[in-house]
């Protein structure tokens, strides 16, 4: 493994280097390498002379970046991240504040397999910490409390310069501060995802103003403004993918739990395996369940699921990819419903994937399937979604019955959401939905209900029941697995 040190660096000439060197021989963990890469963002003090004396001595270890003008904290953390090659992440400041020896500190939980952010907090007990300004500190707190009210995390010290992330997600957040708004720009993307962070203790020697400390009182009002800014906008995503969509979309909770309770609940047994769970928008209004297996091959969303499932000891996140039946067979007939929702259209093979589901199914178990209906919808938001098709209801009762299903049911659902899809993505052309239109659908999901089996077309999506017969021939049929009582279907249903 590797760690990457980021250090930004401005006009820290009599510091830097000594810092550097204290960075260069810290301990790190058992068969754990170290890169440092050093930005320097506009010094015009020396110390980028500094720097790239010391990369000139460690050319194996320490990457120098220039800035030509001052950008800020936040551009140089952007421009150290794209250079970071490690599997860890730590932000390190130049200034001698913070000891490198307390790496092993932020490590920890990263290789105990329980985080994806880990905090360096300067008020949890540490073994020193050196006594400075007391209104300082309280301006520290304020921020702190602020940012927790808006972030709903309990952190201690929002502000540290100590921030540790697994490369692959600090990669994946967009830091679109160039200054020290960064703090709380990464702070509230980090909770918005629902990423598993906690917070160890730090040794502290902060320097006085005299001594070159750079955080002045005004700070404190635009530190405000960015905990505000980053409350309201939901920029959680820096790759153009489907992972800023399903975001968004996990945030209209009256959705997910109708398509739950309309969808799945009538069929679900106790032993559940969930194909491509994405970030547990659906997984939490499943549960509880006897065993629930919330499966994804995406590494993000995998992450997100590992943090719903640590205070959840029936629920389990395993990496799943649906065309691999390799991936299938350790939980091979050990589950007897299989839950797969809006996944289906995303995989090139999706014979495999169904066969595959249907090999893992104790024998008389159920799946669920849900899938985008009507071609003549297939637009721009289908295209950025990676859908290869929308099926028909004979499409995927065709394709589950080759799989070996027994349909038992196919039935329409969301009616209403054909209106939303077809003004943004046929006629706007739009790639994603306008997120005060989710948030308007969401809320009147209780008119919805009301009305959606009355619609006379189509749904947005169509929904599968198949079971998977009993293995004996001529075998009496047993019952299907246990499951909620279904309710009666709309009447527009029984129509089609």
């Amino acid at each position: 493994m590797k760690l990457s040190i980021l250090v930004p660096v401005f006009n820290e000439r009599y510091l830097v280097g000594e810092s550097l060197r204290r960075v260069l021989a810290a301990p790190l963990p058992e068969n754990m390498s170290r890169e440092v890469v050093v930005v320097d963002d506009g010094s015009t003090d020396g110390s980028r002379e500094v720097v790239e004396e010391i990369a000139r001595q460690h050319p194996d270890v320490v990457k120098a970046i220039r800035h030509d003008r001052n950008r800020g904290k936040g551009a140089a953390v952007r421009s150290a991240v794209a250079a970071a090659t490690g599997d860890f992440c730590v932000i390190q400041d130049a200034d001698l504040e913070y000891d490198p020896r307390d790496y092993g500190r932020l490590l920890a939980p990263f290789l105990g397999g329980q985080a994806d952010v880990v905090y360096g907090s300067r008020f949890a007990a540490a073994e020193r910490r050196r006594v400075l300004y007391f209104w300082h500190s309280v301006g520290n707190r304020a921020l702190t409390t602020l940012s927790n009210v808006a972030t709903n995390l309990n952190l201690t010290d929002v502000l540290t310069c100590y921030k540790a992330f697994r490369t692959e997600v600090l990669r994946s957040i967009p830091i679109r501060s160039n200054g020290f708004g960064i703090e709380l720009e990464l702070t509230a993307k980090i909770a918005k995802r629902g990423m598993r962070v906690f917070e160890v203790p730090v040794n502290y020697d902060g320097r006085t103003y005299p001594e070159g400390k750079k955080a002045r009182w005004y700070h404190g009002f635009a530190a405000v403004w960015a905990i505000l800014k980053y409350w309201l906008i939901d920029d959680l995503y820096d790759q153009k993918t489907g992972h800023d969509i399903l975001a968004s979309i996990s945030r209209a909770q009256h959705f997910n739990a109708w398509m739950a309770r309309r969808v799945v609940r009538p069929w679900l047994g106790d032993r559940v395996l969930e194909i491509g769970a994405g970030i547990g928008n659906l997984t939490v209004h499943l549960l509880p369940r006897e065993r629930y297996i919330a499966s994804e091959p995406d590494g993000l969303h995998l992450d997100v699921l590992k943090s719903l499932s640590l205070r959840r000891t029936s629920l389990e996140a395993i990496r799943i990819d649906a065309q691999r039946a390799e991936d299938f067979a350790p939980i091979r007939r050990c589950v007897d419903t299989v839950v797969c929702l809006n996944v289906l259209e995303h995989i090139p093979d999706a014979a495999a994937a169904l066969r595959n589901m249907h090999d893992v199914l104790a024998p008389g178990g159920r799946a669920i399937i849900l899938v985008p209906q009507g071609q003549w919808l297939y637009g721009p938001m289908d295209r950025a979604l990676d859908h290869q098709k929308r099926y028909s209801r004979e499409d995927l009762r065709r394709a589950m019955t080759e799989a070996g299903f027994v349909v038992e049911r196919t039935f329409d659902f969301n009616r209403v959401g054909v209106l939303g899809w077809a003004l943004n993505s046929r006629l706007l052309g739009r790639t994603k939905m306008p997120k005060f239109q989710l948030k308007a659908f969401d809320a009147l999901v209780w008119l919805w209900k009301i009305v959606d089996g009355l619609l006379p077309w189509h749904g947005l999506s169509i929904v599968a029941v198949g079971r998977k017969a009993l293995e004996v021939p001529g075998t009496p049929a047993a019952a299907p697995p246990p499951a909620e009582a279904a309710p009666a279907p709309p009447s527009a249903d029984s129509r089609q």
